[in-house]
């Protein structure tokens, strides 16, 4: 049985509760450069193209090329008027290590075996295949810049190396300083803040570390061009990952009297305590420290909230000239053309949704994340010779918005990126794992999404409103399954990341295009295992009338409908 098929029926204790509801690094660049020269044109990979895999850090789709009216985010935007964008795409978990170590193996983290940041899926796991790695082992050269996986113990202290990297991955000299106290305070002293607007000429080195990795990437794809060899190149940007560290500038495109609190800055009634993250590493920061917040519900003060907010859209739009400077030279080395671009970050980010901050949580604000693809000549026509794809935007003067060439409502995942990425470069799309995969290198647990980037929304619609067979109907409906550890029933100061020995519960979440499911259910560290007839708590929550998840009705007794299509679905 594959994994998806094995998480709708762990996810059946959450239809029986509806019944019951009657419902390393830094590589030196001359060494890099030394070994790209060296190498021939070797056989590649016949007529595929290269790959741009842009993955950022906690970037929820606050963007306007999905809607939002408050944040600039031009470049972003041109990159999406020229790709198909998923409106509906899910991160397996909202952390980072196990985020990114599900989408690059494919496997989602039951089978990665990794929920917190403490233990190589290699060793702890299984010896699987990676994205880059599958396609350094079909003649591409495989370069990695920023943050691709997360560094330390979950990817060898080493992002994989050498089994995904034709060299070692480029890390900013700069990054060691991101925790540091470089934040300037009103009284002149420097702090570990929250909020963390700056002067980078006062940055160590003079700069920063996202500034760095573009470079290192420019460079790169200069070197790539000469040697004439096919490549995928992953760049990481940090922002708007905390710290929120970024040119003080950006400030000036978001007033703070245009900063509104969140929809829904409480926390709801009906939720249950264990669903809720108490967002830690926020409380240690130096800024919040200081207004003495009491745990784990009280809130921060309005004023305060509202200086979060703008500080991430400042650092969306300080990440957005970053990927505008990085796409426009694609267009300068001459690579538009033949350069497949994907977008997206590793998971989202609350901004005070359900009166709480940060990831760590099965809510969408804190899995909904970005998801966009650019091929040339499938999602654009190629660009003529000196006319440009990707010119820079300057979002302090750019005001014309972009239109997404193409939007898919589907709902989608991201441990489906190996074989969708590798499908649209003409690879061999990976198997499927079978039930049990540990000891299978090469095979993907997320099938290839590039079925979608045709379909019309009104065919999806149509075909929907005609569908009278309850079983073809739901098989064919798109799900995301996400999940999230807890220690305990109750917010603990180890509620946002529990190690693995600590992990006593776990929440099972299960997303369609009309609403979230998810059950917190016993789970046993030792042996992996979760025990579904054991449920702590339930969460459901109907898109069309919450569209924000505030009002949990798994215990209400109006659904009865809606439990007899799913269950005739189970049945089959």
């Amino acid at each position: 049985m594959a994994a998806a098929a094995r998480l709708w029926l762990h996810l059946y204790p959450c239809l029986l509760g509806l019944f019951r509801c009657a419902f390393a690094f830094a590589p030196e660049a001359a060494e890099a450069t030394r070994w790209l020269s060296t190498r021939g044109a070797a056989a590649g990979p016949g007529d595929g193209m290269n790959v741009l895999f842009i993955v950022v850090d906690d970037l929820r789709p606050v963007l306007g090329c999905y809607g939002d009216k408050l944040v600039k985010s031009p470049n972003i935007d041109q990159l999406a008027s020229h790709s198909v964008v998923f409106s509906n795409a899910y991160a397996q978990q909202a952390v980072c290590a196990p985020s990114r170590v599900s989408f690059l193996t494919g496997r989602r983290p039951d089978s990665t075996r990794l929920y917190d940041f403490y233990s190589y899926w290699r060793v702890h796991a299984g010896n699987y295949s990676t994205m880059p790695q599958y396609f350094k082992e079909n003649g591409y050269v495989t370069l990695s810049v920023g943050k691709v996986f997360h560094p330390g113990v979950s990817s060898n202290y080493s992002d994989d190396y050498p089994h995904s990297w034709s060299v070692p991955p480029f890390h900013p000299s700069t990054e060691k300083y991101e925790n540091d106290k470089t934040c300037r305070g009103k009284d002149g002293k420097l702090y570990a803040n929250l909020v963390c607007p700056v002067d980078v000429t006062e940055m160590p080195s003079g700069t920063l570390p996202d500034i760095q990795s573009t470079e290192e990437a420019i460079r790169l794809m200069n070197v790539m061009k000469t040697s004439k060899q096919k490549f995928f190149l992953a760049v990481g940007y940090h922002k708007p990952h905390i710290p929120l560290r970024y040119p003080q500038e950006f400030l000036k495109l978001y007033p703070l009297e245009n900063i509104t609190l969140a929809p829904d800055p409480w926390v709801p009634e009906k939720l249950p305590s264990v669903a809720y993250n108490p967002w830690v590493d926020i409380r240690q920061r130096d800024d919040v420290k200081a207004l003495n917040v009491s745990f784990p519900y009280g809130p921060l003060p309005d004023n305060f909230q509202r200086q979060i907010r703008q500080s991430y859209y400042a650092a969306v739009s300080y990440l957005d000239t970053q990927v505008g400077q990085l796409l426009n030279a694609l267009d300068d080395v001459g690579l538009s053309n033949s350069t497949i671009v994907v977008f997206t970050a590793d998971h989202g980010w609350s901004l005070g949704e359900h009166g709480e901050w940060a990831k760590y949580s099965n809510f969408d604000v804190a899995t909904r994340v970005p998801l966009m693809f650019y091929v040339p000549g499938m999602t654009t026509s190629p660009v003529s010779q000196g006319e440009r794809m990707f010119p820079y935007l300057d979002p302090f003067s750019h005001i014309l918005g972009f239109v997404p060439q193409g939007q898919s409502k589907k709902v989608v995942e991201l441990v489906s990126l190996f074989s969708t990425v590798a499908e649209l470069a003409g690879l061999q799309v990976p198997p499927v794992c079978p039930e049990t995969s540990f000891h299978v290198a090469l095979c993907t647990e997320g099938s290839s999404i590039v079925r979608y980037f045709n379909a019309s929304e009104e065919k999806v619609k149509e075909e929907k409103d005609r569908c009278d067979d309850t079983f073809r109907c739901f098989n064919e409906e798109t799900v995301a399954f996400s999940q999230y550890p807890r220690p305990a029933d109750t917010p603990q100061w180890n509620s946002d990341k529990p190690k693995l020995k600590d992990i006593r519960i776990m929440g099972y979440s299960m997303r369609t295009i009309d609403y979230r499911c998810t059950v917190w259910v016993r789970f046993n560290p030792n042996n992996f295992s979760a025990d579904f007839e054991d449920v702590h708590a339930g969460e459901l929550y109907m898109v069309e009338t919450d569209p924000n998840q505030d009002y949990n009705i798994y215990n209400n007794t109006s659904h009865a409908c809606f439990l007899k299509k799913i269950l005739g679905f189970l049945k089959h």
